[in-house]
């Protein structure tokens, strides 16, 4: 049976053999996206039987293609249909998640302008439903990766929007927020995260 990720790319599982090098090969592809890590940690999850939880699609209104050959068509152009809200919703024993993943090379602070104000109102409006929300924060130069929860995360923006600070410093995500570390599978191991706080 194939395997594939919501955003339909084939799932592919790396060989892994009982060698000296065998953290060499597990840790190998440190090149990889935050999103990727998370598609093949939530795989993971799903074939685990632990959660339900895929990226979400991007709606997108299809206005224009060409149809070179009768087997295949090429879109040559399209729109989004509509703002995104976040990157990732699911289920987990029960509770709703949903989240959004974000990269940035700054090595002091997260940027605010990162998000989006309808992004904000979503994630909002998730907790007012009782819903499990957070963004995972990524700081690419550094290799570290962090889970906060989005009630800090709207402080923050309140702050921003009061004429503060329009960053997020990285003491603060440390002092709120939990580090996540890089493993083999899952790749970021986000629903210990959730346990603790959350079960």
């Amino acid at each position: 049976m194939e395997l594939r990720y919501p955003n339909g790319k084939v799932y592919k599982p790396q060989q892994v053999k009982n060698t000296p090098h065998l953290k060499q090969r597990i840790y190998g592809n440190r090149g990889m996206t935050l999103e990727e890590d998370l598609n093949e940690t939530n795989l993971f999850y799903l074939e685990q039987e632990i959660a339900v939880i895929h990226k979400k699609p991007t709606p997108v209104q299809v206005v224009n293609v060409d149809y070179p050959k009768r087997s295949a068509a090429v879109i040559k152009e399209a729109y989004f249909k509509q703002a995104s809200t976040t990157d990732y919703n699911g289920i987990y024993k029960g509770r709703y998640i949903d989240f959004e993943a974000k990269e940035t090379k700054n090595k002091t602070s997260f940027p605010l302008q990162n998000f989006h104000e309808h992004q904000i109102k979503h994630m909002s409006d998730c907790i007012n439903q009782e819903g499990i929300c957070f963004v995972i924060l990524r700081f690419s130069t550094l290799e570290e990766v962090y889970f906060l929860d989005a009630k800090h995360l709207l402080t923050f923006w309140k702050r921003k929007n009061t004429d503060g600070r329009k960053s997020i410093t990285k003491q603060e995500i440390e002092t709120y927020g939990h580090p996540l570390t890089i493993g083999y599978r899952p790749r970021i191991d986000y629903i210990k995260i959730i346990d603790k706080l959350y079960f």
